[in-house]
């Protein structure tokens, strides 16, 4: 039987064998359509949720189908007059055979057919997928009203029709009604009201709406699996609404967000968008800031850190910092060796135009203070000797010898401070960044490149103005006499250090001041070590990266022996200017950053069976007291074996030798120090944790590539290594000779400190620090 109705040519069909809940989708769709014409107050108070009142829908709805319900197992109208809060959740006892709706976990929510109780309060159940387990009252949601011995079966068709016949807009519409009277009810009553039948799989459809909506209702009481619902007041819903919008949006630019990461990825590497491009969009930049900071572990709050989280997720990711850190690099954002730590710390790498201007006015309008209290040291011989790299020159060296024998040495340092006033810009931008910074693959200076460069630097072949500290030593290497003056040199060599080596091996009768020096610098090694200096020298490592955004980079790698003769001679000349200067300031009550090191309990002897070097240097050093600052007088430096030290030589590259200068030369102009001790110390403590993080991205940045040159070597190929120490066992810590680089391996038992072996690298993962090395045994 079929019976048809017709309203302003809509057609609602409705057949014996269909569903109530098929037919009052008809019916509502129809009705909402064509029917209703809601009052101005109505439009003006549910203007956000279609501009219509459901009230008169309900009503057709509920008489029309009044005289087909005949309610068998459930009885539940909705605003029953008088009816208590509490008659609704009156408890539904659970029997054998009834279907419910239990919390399997925290995740999931399965459907189960009672089987019979499990002690006193906790009941075997059959669930959906066939699985017998034992659950507790508490996990238990919804009783599916009217069901006797059910067959679990069945389940999955039930659960079937039921996601079939979902539909969240009902649930507006019955807000709209329910909110108007400020009813209460319960899932059965609301089946009742939205699909006209409260029979098991309605009254699950609507349990199953108000356990999934988030906007219209709320739970107004509990009890057991019994919930009573009210609904929610228009304001909360129309805000809880404007949240979902936004959230829909949300997730909607996540997703094109993805798409556009995604796309990124597929692309080869020559033809991926270039990083700017993930900076013009305003969205897209925050999200890809959001990556950057997780890739760092620096996120600004918990909001980023939930964004990156997030787009992790949405791409398939394990969410942690190497997942950001591989996709940034994959969709291009990154170089393939990018330096993480350059951007976790933070670190300045260029100067803002106002710095570069100010840098450019000084050197087209600059004044020395000094020009007419210089002493001209341009005729004197004069070796500037530094790394191959160097950009600026901070010192060159000068020698004679007195007519009584003895020689006398000229240490002459750059004197930027003739620049820069205290206080002024560009000397408050040299306090922020504390040091110029070497790395690899740059270098960024503490002051702008064409103002150190071509301003302070020394230039050989030029008169340039300098602070020139000149000492006379005795014939066992202490100090004779000493000043220290403003002065113009001009530069005769700029050398590296291997150019210098090799001129001294040279032995050549016209470079007679290099000779000079270098007998110096052996007449101070001695005299140091007589005052219980202690030689440090080891291997050092230099490595120079070209093009380091390419993914496989030109590595240049060398080492530096620390004994080598022409390291000596500049190493020995910078500590006698250095305990000058320590001298000066005593004589003379100069505020100055004084270093030194307390003279660590070292019998040099109980190391003499360790070969000189590296080995004996690591053994010794393991056992040093850490470095310690005053800034009233000097204090002995045990290590170096001297009574005292000032840091002086290198103002355009760090910023306490620049402090140092501009209090010296104070002096030497009869004006009091500009900085008093306690304003050395305020500074000092900012400047040295600046310092300290510059050190240390130098050395993880050194450590990369030195790793990173390892992964590229042939795996057949082998290192000499020399045993430092043994960690635990046959583990020692190893030197390989080659390239400077210390790591640990088994070596073979007989092995001793000191002895050589040679080792291969089986594997090298710079990103993740790790080098695994294997003795070769002959």
């Amino acid at each position: 039987m079929m019976t048809v109705r017709a309203v302003n040519t809509c057609s609602i069909f409705r057949s014996t064998a269909s569903s109530p809940l098929a037919a009052f989708h008809c019916r509502f769709y129809h009705f909402r359509s064509l029917q209703f014409r809601p009052s101005e107050q109505q439009l003006r108070r549910h203007a956000c949720f279609r501009g219509c009142s459901v009230h008169s829908l309900v009503d057709s709805v509920l008489d029309e189908l009044h005289a087909m319900r005949k309610r068998k197992r459930v009885s539940a109208k909705v605003g029953v007059s008088g009816e208590l809060l509490g008659d609704k959740l009156e408890k539904q006892v659970l029997q054998r055979g009834f279907l419910l709706e239990f919390k399997k976990d925290t995740e999931r929510v399965l459907l189960a057919v009672a089987q019979r109780p499990d002690g006193k309060k906790n009941w075997m159940v059959l669930d959906q997928n066939g699985v017998s387990c034992s659950i507790k009252p508490q996990q238990i949601t919804f009783i599916i009203p009217g069901v006797e011995n059910y067959d679990h079966t069945e389940i999955s068709n039930f659960l079937q029709k039921a996601q079939d016949n979902l539909d969240p807009t009902l649930l507006e519409f019955a807000w709209v009604e329910l909110v108007e009277k400020n009813k209460s009810f319960t899932a059965e009553e609301l089946a009742e009201m939205i699909f006209g039948s409260a029979e098991p799989l309605e009254s699950y459809c609507a349990h199953l709406l108000l356990s999934k909506d988030e906007i219209y209702f709320s739970v107004q009481a509990a009890k057991g699996s019994r919930s009573v619902y009210s609904p929610r007041p228009t304001v909360q819903v129309e805000e809880l609404l404007r949240r979902k919008l936004s959230k829909e949006a949300a997730e909607k630019e996540l997703y094109e967000f993805v798409q556009l990461l995604m796309s990124a990825k597929a692309m080869p590497l020559h033809a991926k968008p270039p990083k700017s491009s993930w900076t013009v969009d305003e969205n897209v930049r925050q999200k890809i800031e959001s990556l950057q900071a997780y890739a760092i572990d620096a996120w600004q709050d918990d909001d980023q850190k939930k964004t990156a989280g997030t787009i992790l997720m949405a791409i398939g990711l394990a969410k942690t910092a190497s997942s950001a850190v591989n996709l940034l690099i994959d969709i291009g954002y990154f170089p393939v060796h990018v330096n993480l730590d350059l951007l976790k710390f933070n670190i300045r790498t260029d100067h803002t135009d106002e710095i570069i201007s100010a840098a450019e006015s000084l050197l087209a309008d600059s004044f020395d203070l000094d020009e007419h209290n210089r002493k001209d040291l341009t005729h004197l011989k004069v070796y500037a000797i530094d790394v191959d790299e160097a950009d600026e020159l901070d010192d060159a060296l000068s020698a004679t010898r007195l007519q009584d024998g003895r020689i006398k040495l000229y240490i002459h340092v750059a004197d930027p401070t003739r620049f820069l006033q205290p206080g002024s810009i560009l000397e408050r931008e040299a306090s922020k960044r504390g040091t110029s910074v070497f790395l690899p693959t740059a270098t960024y200076p503490m002051f702008p490149e064409k103002l150190a460069m071509h301003g302070m630097s020394l230039k050989q072949g030029e008169v340039c103005n300098a602070v020139t500290v000149s000492v006379v030593l005795r014939s066992d290497g202490s100090i004779a006499e000493y000043s220290v003056d403003n002065s113009i040199i001009k530069p005769t060599y700029m050398l590296t250090y291997e150019s210098a080596s090799e001129l001294l091996h040279l032995n050549l009768e016209e470079e007679g001041e290099l000779k000079i020096l270098s007998e110096a610098a052996t007449l101070r090694s001695q005299w140091r070590r007589q005052q219980g200096g202690i030689d440090t020298a080891t291997l050092e490592t230099r490595i120079k990266v070209a093009n380091p955004e390419d993914p496989e980079p030109s590595i240049n790698l060398y080492v530096e022996n620390q004994a080598d003769p022409a390291m000596r001679l500049v190493f020995e000349m910078m500590i006698l200017c250095g305990e000058t200067i320590a001298t000066f300031g005593l004589c003379n009550s100069i505020p100055l950053p004084y270093r030194g090191q307390p003279q660590s309990n070292i019998d040099a002897s109980l190391y003499a069976h360790l070969p000189e070097g590296p080995v004996r240097s690591s053994a010794m050093v393991k056992i040093m007291r850490a470095a310690e600052i005053d800034f009233r007088k000097p204090i002995r430096h045990g290590i170096l074996g001297i009574p005292g030290y000032v840091q002086f030589t290198s103002p355009i590259r760090r910023y306490m030798d620049l402090l140092a200068h501009y209090q010296v030369k104070a002096f030497l102009r009869g004006e009091s120090p500009p900085f008093s001790a306690g304003q050395l110390e305020g500074m000092a403590s900012i400047v040295n944790m600046q310092t300290k993080v510059a050190r240390k991205l130098s050395n993880v940045s050194l450590r990369y590539w030195t790793i990173e040159y390892l992964r590229r070597q042939p795996r057949e190929k082998r290192y000499h290594a020399l045993i430092l120490r043994f960690i635990k066992d046959r583990t020692a810590a190893l030197l390989l000779v080659e390239v400077g680089f210390q790591a640990s391996a088994w070596v073979s038992v007989g092995s001793q400190i000191g002895d050589e072996v040679e080792v291969q690298v089986e594997e090298a993962h710079p990103r993740d620090d790790v080098v695994f090395l294997k003795e070769v045994i002959r």
